[in-house]
C-alpha cells in the first residue's frame, strides 16, 4: 500500500506540473530533476515559511547569500577533501557500482517485510558499528554473510568496498594550465562559517546570534533514489548559531525543541515525526539528532541538529591565518570577563527538496465523493492555504453573457494580494477537481447571479462547501484563513 501511494504521488507530481525529470527529451538525467510551475510555488512557500520562522521571527539572527564557488582552501579546513565520502562497491559482472550501506540498508528492509525481525535487528546492529568505525571491510563481510546479489546481474561477484568522494570539482580560469580545481559546494554551511566576522561586526550582534542560509548544493550521489529525496543537485536551508563555549547543550536541546515543533505546525500529524540520536556524532561534533519524517517508504531523515563545537571556526582559523574570535565584554555570574574566544555552534540543516516530498506525501488524498451513480473519487492535496501554489481559482461559469469579464476585472483585484488561477474551460465540476488537484483552498465561481446582486459562491476545497457570499466578505475571508500567522505564531 505504502509503495502504491508513493508511486501515485510521483505520478501526481508528474501530471500537474509539480517535478519534471530533466532534460526529459533527451531521456533525462539521473538523479536531477526541474521544478515544474506548481512546483516552483509551493517549493518558494516553504522555503519563506522557513525563513520567516527562522529570521523574521527572530531579532538574533540575519541571512547570507554566499557564493556557491569558494576558494578551495575551505574544502581541506572543512574536512570534505579528504573525508567526504561513501563507502562503495561494485559488482564484477553487471559492473554496476552500490553504496555499500544501502544495500544492507534494503536487505534489512526485506528481513522486515519477510517477518525476520531478529535478523533485522541483528543486521541493523552490525550496520550501525560498522559505519561508526568506518570499517569497510566488514561491511564487505556484511555483504558476503547475507547473501546480497546484485540487482542487475544476480550475482554476488563483489569487489572490496572503497571510499568514493561526493564532491564535484571543476577548473576555474582563462587558461587549462593555469586554471584552479575548485569545487561545487556539497553543503552551505561553510559560506556561513568563512562569513561569521563580516556578519558579526556589520551587523554588531552579540553571541549567542544565528546566520541562515538557503541555496543550491551538490554531492555526486552514485546511488541515488526514492524520487527527489537523494538528487545530485538539491537545496538546503542552513542556521548555523553562535553561542558560548560551556553553552552549548542548553542551545542544543532548545534548537531540537523548536525545529521539532515547526514541523508540528505543518498540521501533518505528530506521530510521523520522530527523533533519531546519532550513537556516535561525527568527527566535528559532541551531540547529533535527526529530525524524521514518515515517508510511504519508511522513517527517514529530513532534517539534523548538530552541536558542532568549534570545529569549523578553528579550522578555517588555522587554514586561512586569520583569527575568528570574538570578543565578549560581558561578565559570567562570579564577575569575570568571558574575553575572546572562538564560539561553539548548534546548526540546523534541512533539506528543502526532502520538505517538498513529505508535504506531498502528506497531503496527497484519495477520497470517494457522491451517492449511487454518481459515485466519484476525487484526489486532494489537503495543504495548508498560505502554502498552496494557487490561493484562489477564479471561474466564470459559462464563456459569455459578460461572466468572463466580470471574473478578469475580480482577478486583477485578488492578484494583487494572492496567487490566483484562472480558468474558464470544462464544466464547472472537472475545474474544481483539477483545483483539488492542485491544492487550490478556494474557488470562486460568477454566474448569473452574480450580474444580478454582485454575490459569488466560493467553494471550500477540504469540505467541498459553497456558500453565497458577498465580494466583501471573500475579502474578509481570504485575509483571515490566508495568512502566514497561522503557521509562525
Amino acid at each position: 500500500m505504502s509503495d502504491d501511494l508513493f508511486k501515485k504521488v510521483v505520478s501526481h507530481a508528474k501530471e500537474y506540473g509539480f517535478v519534471f525529470p530533466s532534460s526529459e527529451i533527451y531521456d533525462g538525467l539521473g538523479a536531477v530533476y526541474d521544478y515544474g510551475q506548481n512546483g516552483v510555488e509551493l517549493k518558494n512557500n516553504l522555503r519563506q515559511y522557513w525563513w520567516k520562522s527562522m529570521v523574521q521571527m527572530h531579532e538574533n539572527i540575519v541571512g547570507i547569500d554566499a557564493a556557491i564557488f569558494m576558494h578551495p582552501k575551505t574544502w581541506k579546513a572543512s574536512g570534505h577533501i579528504d573525508g567526504f565520502s561513501d563507502p562503495m562497491i561494485d559488482n564484477k559482472d553487471s559492473k554496476k557500482r552500490y553504496r555499500a550501506d544501502n544495500l544492507l540498508e534494503d536487505k534489512i528492509a526485506r528481513y522486515q517485510k519477510d517477518g525476520k525481525t531478529n535478523k533485522a535487528e541483528e543486521l541493523q546492529v552490525a550496520l550501525d558499528n560498522a559505519t561508526i568505525d568506518n570499517d569497510l571491510a566488514k561491511l564487505k563481510s556484511l555483504i558476503v554473510e547475507h547473501e546480497i546479489a546484485c540487482p542487475i546481474s544476480g550475482t554476488r561477484n563483489w569487489t572490496d568496498v572503497r571510499q568514493f568522494n561526493l564532491m564535484f570539482s571543476t577548473e576555474m580560469g582563462a587558461m587549462a594550465e593555469e586554471a584552479d580545481k575548485i569545487y561545487l559546494r556539497p553543503e552551505t554551511a561553510q559560506g556561513i562559517f568563512v562569513n561569521f566576522l563580516n556578519v558579526q561586526k556589520t551587523g554588531r550582534m552579540k553571541v549567542p546570534f544565528g546566520i541562515a542560509q538557503t541555496g543550491k548544493a551538490f554531492r555526486n550521489e552514485i546511488i541515488a533514489r526514492q524520487f527527489i529525496m537523494r538528487m545530485r543537485e538539491f537545496e538546503q536551508m542552513e542556521m548555523q548559531f553562535f553561542v558560548r563555549p560551556g553553552t552549548q547543550k542548553q542551545w542544543y536541546e532548545y534548537w531540537k525543541e523548536a525545529r521539532m515543533k515547526w514541523h508540528h505546525k505543518l498540521g501533518f500529524g505528530s506521530e510521523n515525526y520522530r527523533f533519531h540520536d546519532h550513537v556516535k556524532p561525527a568527527h566535528y561534533a559532541d551531540a547529533a539528532v535527526d529530525i524524521e519524517f514518515n515517508f510511504p517508504f519508511g522513517f527517514k531523515e529530513m532534517e539534523g541538529i548538530h552541536s558542532r563545537t568549534d570545529f569549523d571556526l578553528k579550522n578555517h582559523q588555522e587554514h586561512s591565518g586569520k583569527k575568528l574570535q570574538y570578543f565578549d565584554a560581558e561578565l559570567d555570574e562570579n564577575g569575570k570577563a568571558y574575553g575572546n574566544y572562538i564560539p561553539y555552534v548548534i546548526e540546523t540543516s534541512i533539506g528543502l527538496d526532502r520538505l517538498f516530498l513529505s508535504t506531498l506525501c502528506a497531503s496527497y488524498k484519495e477520497e470517494e465523493v457522491g451517492e449511487g451513480d454518481k459515485k466519484d473519487t476525487r484526489v486532494v492535496l489537503s495543504l495548508p492555504p498560505i502554502l498552496s501554489p494557487y490561493k484562489v481559482a477564479v471561474l466564470p461559469l459559462m464563456k459569455k453573457d459578460g461572466l468572463p469579464e466580470i471574473a478578469r476585472e475580480m482577478m486583477q483585484t485578488l492578484k494583487l494580494d494572492y496567487n490566483c488561477f484562472y480558468e474558464e474551460k470544462d464544466a464547472i465540476g472537472k475545474r474544481y477537481r483539477r483545483q483539488d488537484a492542485l491544492g487550490t483552498p478556494y474557488c470562486i465561481t460568477i454566474d448569473h447571479q452574480t450580474l444580478e446582486d454582485k454575490t459569488i459562491t466560493i467553494r471550500y476545497r477540504d469540505t467541498m462547501e459553497q456558500e453565497r457570499i458577498s465580494f466583501e466578505r471573500l475579502r474578509e475571508i481570504l485575509a483571515s484563513e490566508i495568512s502566514w500567522s497561522k503557521l509562525l505564531s
